[in-house]
């Protein structure tokens, strides 16, 4: 009983100091490693401030900044005043395979002294490059140091310390998307035109304003008031819309929707004006505001609660307007063409789903770029877009072979969605006149719908642009892309549910509005990044979403008639075999033909079998032959619009020729195409289905020695081809 009384204690000690097992949630992160790219090292320099500065001569010392040279590496810092706090907090990266020099210098020197004599400075440190310690991430920010300044001879100065911190790291460092580097410098001093940075677009929600009615106008008496007609003119911020004109009344009446892009967080306001007069000439006879955030929103079909509006009209005070304003959560906003989307989820976070898998991009390297400048250079970098999110990788300097190694990551929702990156060439850094534009060089789309979880596919793709003299490969681009998932079944559920949410469905948008709408998001995307820092370019936006997209082009045409052509190389290839089996060219397939036929005839009920299990087999057949990586085909478009007007042609002719089977045009072939229809029509009434076709395909199979002369067309390609058509009539 003893030994029983003291279990409990020593259970207890025991427990105390054991060891335990623990389940902590590491695992549901995405991994931070950059294991896509190579790896690269930097020598990174960090300069915080300096204090106790002073120099020989009081003129001096005014204007400090500091200068990290490597040999011929060298990065500056910005000049501070003498009256500000001399804290700079800039960092340096400089490529470790372009150090060529053993010695590391950081000089302390003042803007004005520089002008008279660049070798003057206030003080230096010197650091070995073999001696920088080794920092690897996630370890912690290496901690600054204050360093005495040292002068010509290497002897430590009376006054003057500065306080630095040196490591050599890699492009994991998080200092390194906003240091000043080596190998994308376009000068001495950092630039932000050519640091990497992370855009998000904004969240775009529908404004539906739908516009009722008006009430107790005051109308003028003007000129012409016959020709005068009321709209509604609807502004938001530089965008207006008008409505359809009605005739002049008290009441005039619209019961029109009028459709904006608005993005978060709403700090607009629509100004509604009611307009009289016509296109050329017109006054507004009142108005009315209404901000954005007072706008009900919705994430259905739900009715919203119309409002009556007073017009801000002296003339008429008791002039007002109906308007039923709502904010439509339940649609996607498209703001890329809906064949190359990126993201299908609703405007209205209740209404998202968890996101299914991760998207990795690994930007390695170009080679062979075109030259992009007079100096036969390019300064070239690469902007990523899938979904809201935007990436741009550093820019690389004066080089036609590029290495970024940058990786980024993205949230999937839909497997169904491209990716879309794009090389451009820097028009900021001209060193002469004002900065042109970002030129294209390339654009690469990857749908993720074809890409195996969990595998890194490592690619180099062609950069393909259309130039003046046709396309033209103006490089390649090294990419390395990894889909991975959590749950095979939540990817392959999202097959089975619409591609867009409920609303695209249940209330509709027309063409037309879906177009002006993406052209509006692509407006506001494009005003948004222009105020970030650094700022995309409007012509980089607008390649990127494809705003130019509904623009007739030569290539696009060429495409979309190869497109029809392989659609209708199946039709051509199943008429060439049954013209093989029609001319007994093979004894045997023919004789099985027929057999397999009287088969189907005779057995009906084998047809969905015999179908879906032939499906099934050459589904099985061709998988061994599945693509395993993107194809590429691109060629000169020349020469062709005759080709494609040709084949048009034919297809609209034989349209036609069927067409006017019934249409009296030929009064002679419409009477003995109707007499055939009267005959056949008892035939096939009088004779069971499987013995007429049976009878028909006997008689379609016959020996060539049974049929007439080879070569002469049958009587119904006679009879058809003898048909008119409206190409009679075309000059």
């Amino acid at each position: 009983m003893a030994n029983k009384s003291k279990n409990p204690k020593d259970q207890k000690q025991q427990e105390d100091f054991s060891l335990k097992e623990t389940n902590p949630n590491i695992n549901a992160g995405r991994a931070t490693t950059l294991d896509l790219v190579e790896q690269m090292q930097f020598l990174f320099v960090r300069v915080v401030k300096a204090k106790n500065l002073s120099s020989k001569s009081n003129s001096c010392c005014c204007n400090p900044f500091v200068e990290a040279r490597i040999g011929a590496l060298v990065g500056r810092t910005r000049s501070l005043d003498k009256t500000e706090n001399l804290e700079w907090n800039q960092v340096f990266a400089f490529a470790k395979d372009k150090i060529q020099a053993p010695m590391l210098e950081i000089l302390v020197k003042d803007k004005k002294c520089v002008e008279d004599n660049n070798k003057v400075f206030i003080g230096k440190l010197v650091f070995v490059v073999n001696d920088v310690p080794m920092r690897a991430s996630p370890d912690s920010p290496l901690a600054p140091e204050w360093y005495k300044l040292e002068d010509h001879n290497g002897s430590k100065l009376n006054q003057g310390e500065l306080m630095v911190s040196v490591w050599m790291g890699t492009q994991a460092d998080e200092a390194f998307p906003h240091a000043w580097h080596s190998d994308s410098a376009s000068g001495y001093e950092h630039s932000t035109n050519t640091c990497s940075n992370v855009y998000h677009s904004p969240r775009f929600w529908y404004l539906r304003v739908n516009v009722i009615q008006a009430q107790n106008l005051k109308l003028k008496t003007t000129n012409g008031g016959s020709s005068l007609e009321f709209y509604i003119q609807a502004f938001l911020g530089n965008l207006a819309l008008r409505s359809r004109a009605v005739r002049i009344s008290q009441n005039p009446v619209w019961n029109e929707d009028l459709m904006f892009v608005v993005a978060e967080p709403f700090d607009e306001s629509l100004i509604l004006s009611i307009e009289v007069g016509n296109q050329h000439k017109h006054e507004s006879m009142g108005r009315c505001v209404i901000p954005l955030k007072n706008v009900e929103r919705r994430i259905d079909d739900a009715l919203v609660e119309s409002v009556w509006y007073n017009l801000e009209d002296p003339n008429s005070p008791e002039a007002r307007l109906h308007v039923r304003a709502s904010l439509d959560g339940g649609y996607h906003v498209l703001d890329e063409v809906t064949h190359y989307s990126s993201d299908f989820r609703p405007s209205s976070k209740s209404l998202s789903q968890p996101n299914i898998g991760v998207l990795e991009l690994g930007i390695l390297n170009a080679v062979g770029l075109s030259p992009m400048k007079k100096e036969n250079r390019a300064d070239a970098y690469c902007v990523a877009k899938y979904g809201p999110k935007w990436v741009r990788t550093r820019t690389i300097v004066d080089s036609l072979c590029p290495k970024w190694n940058e990786q980024y990551t993205w949230e999937v929702f839909d497997p169904c969605t491209v990716i879309t990156i794009v090389v451009f060439d820097n028009g900021q850094l001209l060193q002469e006149g004002k900065p042109a534009e970002d030129k294209r060089i390339g654009k690469v789309r990857i749908r993720l719908s074809t890409l195996e979880t969990d595998r890194i596919y490592t690619h180099s793709y062609p950069l393909i642009n259309l130039t003046n003299q046709g396309v033209k490969k103006m490089g390649e681009i090294q990419l390395a892309v990894r889909f991975s998932c959590s749950s095979l079944l939540n990817v392959l559920q999202t097959y089975t549910q619409p591609l867009l949410p409920r609303m695209h469905y249940i209330s509709p948008l027309s063409i037309f509005q879906l177009d002006s709408l993406r052209n509006q998001a692509a407006a506001i995307t494009t005003l948004r990044f222009r105020r970030k820092e650094p700022p995309l370019a409007k012509e980089v936006v607008e390649y990127m979403l494809d705003v130019r997209e509904n623009v007739w082009s030569m290539r696009r045409g060429r495409a979309q008639f190869r497109r029809i052509a392989d659609l209708l190389s199946v039709v051509v290839f199943i008429c060439k075999w049954i013209n093989h089996v029609h001319s007994w060219k093979s004894s045997v397939t023919t004789i099985a033909s027929y057999i397999i036929f009287l088969g189907v005839i005779f057995c009906p009920q084998m047809i969905l079998v015999t179908m879906f299990s032939s499906l099934l087999l050459l589904g099985i057949w061709r998988y061994r032959t599945r693509p395993r990586h993107p194809s590429h085909k691109y060629d000169r478009l020349r020469g062709i619009s005759g080709r494609v007007l040709a084949v048009m042609s034919d297809l609209a002719t034989q349209g036609e020729r069927v067409q006017s089977l019934l249409t009296w045009r030929d009064p002679r072939a419409t009477s003995l195409f109707v007499f055939f229809c009267f005959v056949a029509a008892i035939v096939t009434y009088s004779v069971p289905f499987r013995f007429l076709v049976s009878g028909l395909v006997a008689y379609w199979l016959r020996p060539p020695r049974l049929r007439g002369v080879a070569g002469i067309p049958a009587v119904p390609q006679n009879f058809l081809r003898r048909m008119s058509a409206k190409s009679d009539g075309m000059l």
